[in-house]
């Protein structure tokens, strides 16, 4: 395909902002996103993608290397990798999309052999395609992005989607932060790829990641799922951002007075580590690793002896202070609820893809760094992109559809009620970051959390941005603050504890609960609960 094959058309624009008119318009320029795009150009579609920051460079899976959930298509290989995770994931998956996910990154994995990705091979010659090194992967996404004709804005974050006078999604409007103006995209389909939240807790490479079109889809009347599975936390140095953990295997956990603190080198340690932090400073030294470990180490994953290398600490024979950072929806499985099978939303016109999106299906309640999260962004990218290109076909070459804006936080003009958003961003962080508060989780201090959170939303969702240069920001804690919300919600739903939810005053798993549950809303926040995918499929059986 050529380069200027699908490329979006031009038209013309108001001073001081660029317009233009697609097919199919892609918010986020990672994996997800650029599979989505490549997808809807290939199936003919006008495509533009938005990104944040730069195509290829910006968030979680650019900054490192990542585990692919790739497995041969031999039956018994394919059989033990779904029921390897169904029990930590709270028997929350389902089959049928687990071997869909399997069979869609096979394929899609072994495109990236064709096009040129370097995959290592092992002593007998044989291609290695489970796992993928960030930069590389990103670089030639965006090179493939490019060839396959779609537009891309770099360093331009979507602030609000447009819709027509159906309630369909009909493109979005957003800032080009290198221009200093702003951009609209008048589209037939959405793909929402956008990452999850992770509430600008510094981990490495997701404080971009701040739930932006969580809200947008949210304005727009799209609903959410397994948001409760939103707490997982992970270690990392206390004065890094660098949150890779596969080395802390090779770790002595100990307290201020180098006493080992109980359970931390555990399967479970993550949480022995969070209640030590409760009572104090926690320490590790990586002292299980001999020398051919270590150098191994070094070269499989360089960057996470960064923040060691420039403080000039040695961590196989210092001890060095650790933290726990939440990692929120971006390593949790909650996100938007898809439809169908090519990730459409509950709102027409709005497709989901990677973190975005729930990943339930294929995870249950418990997911980590890459693998199945990596095989869901090849995939459920490439589904939206193909659905959004099939969807944009129905409107013809010219149709005609009258357009407008869905953003309601930071957009009203009240400077009476101004809000300023870096106090705001503290304030979500107060009630998400805590310990006691979303890892250990409880009814009464969910409620608690709650209702300084929703006081939160009455007091800025129809307030204006403290100046129109903060609308960016305004949004980012706005999306932050609604992310907590849901989560939250959910949580106190689900009474027991399944995959990563935690409730100390629900200690164990319910079988009763084996359900999802569903949230949305914005001013009110709504849950409710719906069977699981075997559940359904027994029930119209009958």
């Amino acid at each position: 395909m050529t380069s200027q094959a699908h490329r979006a058309e031009r038209v013309p624009a108001p001073t001081g902002s660029v317009e233009f008119d697609a097919d199919v318009l892609v918010l986020g320029g990672g994996p997800a996103g650029t599979w989505a795009a490549v997808s809807a150009a290939e199936r003919g579609a006008r495509v533009v993608l938005a990104d944040k920051g730069f195509c290829g460079t910006s968030g979680a899976t650019a900054a490192a290397g990542t585990g692919v959930w790739y497995v041969d298509p031999e039956p018994a290989q394919r059989e033990a990798a779904m029921a390897n995770r169904e029990k930590l994931g709270g028997h929350l998956q389902d089959r049928r999309w687990m071997a869909r996910v399997l069979d869609r990154t096979y394929q899609q994995s072994n495109r990236l052999a064709d096009w040129g990705y370097p995959y290592p091979v092992d002593d007998r010659g044989r291609s290695q395609r489970n796992s993928l090194q960030g930069p590389e992967y990103m670089r030639l996404m965006r090179k493939r992005t490019k060839q396959a004709g779609v537009t891309i804005l770099d360093h331009s974050p979507a602030l609000e989607l447009l819709v027509d006078d159906a309630g369909a999604v009909a493109g979005a409007s957003g800032v080009r932060r290198q221009k200093h103006d702003r951009w609209t995209v008048r589209a037939k389909a959405v793909v929402i790829a956008t990452g999850g939240c992770a509430f600008l807790s510094k981990t490495l490479g997701s404080n971009v990641l701040t739930g932006d079109g969580y809200l947008m889809a949210a304005e727009v009347g799209a609903d959410f799922s397994s948001m409760e599975f939103s707490n997982p936390y992970a270690i990392s140095p206390a004065f890094g951002s660098v949150t890779k953990t596969l080395f802390y295997g090779w770790a002595t956990f100990t307290y201020e007075d180098g006493s080992v603190v109980p359970g931390a080198a555990s399967k479970g340690g993550r949480s022995a580590i969070a209640r030590a932090l409760l009572q104090g400073a926690v320490y590790a030294r990586l002292d299980k690793a001999d020398e051919d470990v270590q150098a191994q180490m070094r070269v499989s994953q360089p960057n996470f002896f960064l923040p060691f290398d420039r403080t000039g600490i040695d961590p196989f024979n210092d001890r060095f202070p650790v933290t726990l950072r939440l990692e929120g929806t971006v390593r949790g499985t909650g996100g938007l609820r898809i439809v169908d099978d090519h990730c459409a939303t509950s709102v027409a016109g709005l497709y989901a893809a990677g973190d975005a999106a729930t990943r339930e299906l294929i995870c249950g309640g418990f997911t980590g760094g890459g693998s199945h999260n990596a095989a869901w962004a090849i995939s459920s990218g490439t589904w939206a992109g193909q659905g959004a290109a099939e969807y944009a076909k129905q409107f013809g070459a010219a149709a005609s559809r009258k357009f407008s804006s869905a953003g309601t936080v930071a957009f009203r003009s009240r400077p009476q009620r101004a809000f300023a958003p870096s106090v705001l961003a503290k304030a979500v962080q107060a009630e998400v970051f805590p310990y006691e508060l979303n890892y250990f989780r409880d009814a009464t201090r969910l409620h608690g959390a709650l209702a300084r959170l929703d006081t939160a939303w009455l007091d800025v969702s129809d307030a204006d941005a403290a100046g129109a240069t903060d609308i960016l920001r305004a949004r980012e804690s706005a999306a932050m603050l609604a992310t907590a919300r849901w989560m939250y919600r959910s949580a106190l739903v689900r009474q027991e504890s399944r995959g990563m939810h935690r409730r100390d005053d629900f200690p164990d798993q319910d079988d009763r609960q084996r359900h999802y549950v569903t949230t949305g809303g914005l001013d009110d926040v709504w849950t409710s609960v719906r069977p699981h995918a075997e559940a359904s499929f027994a029930e119209a059986a009958e």
